[in-house]
């Protein structure tokens, strides 16, 4: 598929007006990423909306386009914290698969909705901090692309980092179709379903990496960390053990993140000094859509500008894992300067939570 088709599908998905066809869209969407029991609690959201809460008044009243700002995602983890805190044991036969009827469901979702209005309602005041570890399977497949073209020395910088989670994946060890990078002894094993050719062999030596968020979430807090796993969906088992390894690593040394809107984290780190022979990398993953136009905008047109002026010595490269909403898969896009220029190559695809990777075999 074209860029611009991929792009036109998305904001063609991202600008559904209407509130009940926007909640069917990402249950659909949900269920299409292997999470069926999370997909019937976001279902239930479309019976939500009709009862008589603040959740319901401030979902019926969405200031922004639902899908663009994630609200129906919002609020599932508002209950899936509710579950996680021993406050809604009725959704344990939801989340486990138990309970499929849709109608008792709803029910259900509704009720909890007006004994826990106060309680969910702020959680639709902010996007879902979705810190996925497996997400960083794509991202180090294109580390070990790019050190082929640009050499093997880098320098990180992550937007939208959350918890940092993918802020500390020079500590962990992955099988990526066999080639292996990262510490044997992490608690962090990655090892996603790899589909196509491996990727290059590539040596990777990560010099630096840091983070920005605009809320960083801090995982040596037990509040924290919990709201964290709030937002990973209950089907995934293997996505909580995730989560749980990172919060032992974050508990050795934590991530290196600021607190920095993303516009101007992209601007601080295009004005730092760089050494000479290490690739200075802008890298973000599932959180493009929540920036604001003027700053995707401020972004590009810095990265455009600082590439213009990239070396040999001192190249660039953006490293972006988003999702393409028409195939509902992860797409991996690097560009680099001096080099690809302003052109975009599509690397892979993968399961929006790194279950499987497809690499596309690019020279």
């Amino acid at each position: 598929m074209e860029m611009a088709e991929a792009g036109s599908a998305e904001n063609a998905v991202m600008a559904i007006a209407n509130l009940e066809q926007a909640l069917q869209w990402q249950a659909d969407h949900t269920a299409r990423a292997n999470a069926p029991c999370t997909s019937r609690v976001i279902a239930a959201e479309r019976a939500v909306i009709h009862t008589d809460t603040e959740v319901a008044r401030r979902m019926n009243n969405w200031p922004g386009l639902t899908l663009e700002d994630a609200m129906p995602l919002r609020i599932a983890g508002g209950f899936h914290n509710l579950y996680l805190t021993g406050d809604a044991p009725e959704l344990g036969p939801v989340y486990v698969g138990e309970l499929t009827d849709q109608a008792e469901i709803d029910r259900i979702v509704c009720a909890l909705v007006e004994k826990f209005d106060a309680r969910l309602a702020p959680w639709l005041d902010g996007p879902p901090q979705t810190n996925e570890a497996g997400r960083a399977n794509s991202l180090m497949a294109g580390l070990l692309w790019l050190a082929g073209k640009l050499g093997p020395k880098f320098e990180l910088n992550e937007i939208g980092s959350s918890a940092g989670v993918n802020t500390m994946m020079e500590r962990y060890h992955f099988d990526l179709g066999g080639v292996t990078v990262g510490p044997e002894a992490s608690p962090m094993q990655l090892k996603p379903e790899w589909r196509g050719p491996p990727p290059p062999a590539s040596p990777v030596e990560i010099l630096s990496i840091r983070g920005s968020d605009i809320a960083p979430v801090d995982l040596s807090n037990p509040a924290k960390a919990l709201r964290l796993k709030s937002y990973v969906w209950p089907d995934a088992t293997e996505r909580m053990a995730r989560i749980d390894a990172a919060i032992a690593l974050a508990a050795q040394q934590k991530p290196d993140l600021v607190r920095m809107d993303a516009g101007d984290f992209v601007a601080d780190m295009l004005a730092r000094p760089q050494q000479e022979g290490v690739t200075r990398v802008l890298y973000h993953s599932v959180m493009w859509q929540y920036l604001p136009h003027e700053t995707r905008a401020a972004i590009t047109a810095a990265m455009e500008e600082a590439g213009g002026n990239a070396t040999a010595a001192r190249p660039l490269a953006w490293v972006r894992l988003e999702t393409n909403r028409k195939t509902f898969a992860h797409e991996l896009n690097v560009k680099y300067w001096p080099g690809s220029g302003q052109e975009w190559t599509l690397l892979s695809q993968a399961h929006p939570h790194g279950a499987w990777v497809e690499w596309f075999g690019k020279d």
